[in-house]
């Protein structure tokens, strides 16, 4: 039996072992790996501020039809994950996407079409434009937290 690592769920697993012996409970490992990221979050300043302009990025442009489309252009269609509300990993997940797409986001922000646009020439999008992202998600993607899927 697998279930949320809260101390209810540990205790019911606890009970139903010693009632019955070829029952086994464990916590759920997704939801171990997701309270350790977010003990990242909460107790280092850079996670926290390299977080905070990930989603800065991904919620500017998701919040305007248009930026999307021109997006899509330069990542060949792809979208960049978002940051879920409940569920800390999907930061990480964000930030990986955000370093993975690195070039193409550098294109989009550089290109005639962004900096021609009102998104361009505003003072929110240059704000969006130059958050100072790329060198912490560099860092620390590979030195604490490996996205690599294989050999």
């Amino acid at each position: 039996m697998v279930t949320d690592n809260a101390a209810n769920f540990k205790e019911a697993g606890e009970l139903l072992m010693k009632k019955r012996e070829h029952l086994y409970w464990t916590p759920c490992v997704a939801h171990c790996i997701d309270l350790i990221f977010e003990d990242f979050k909460k107790n280092l300043k850079v996670h926290q501020t390299t977080i905070k302009n990930g989603r800065r990025i991904t919620t500017y442009i998701y919040g305007r039809a248009m930026l999307i489309s021109m997006l899509k252009k330069f990542t060949k269609g792809r979208d960049l994950i978002r940051p879920g509300m409940t569920r800390f990993a999907t930061s990480y997940l964000t930030l990986a996407c955000l370093h993975e797409l690195k070039a193409s986001l550098m294109s989009f922000f550089s290109s005639d079409e962004w900096k021609s646009s009102k998104f361009g020439t505003s003072i929110e999008g240059r704000k969006i434009e130059h958050v100072g992202l790329w060198k912490n998600v560099t860092t620390y993607l590979t030195s604490c937290c490996s996205f690599d899927s294989g050999p």
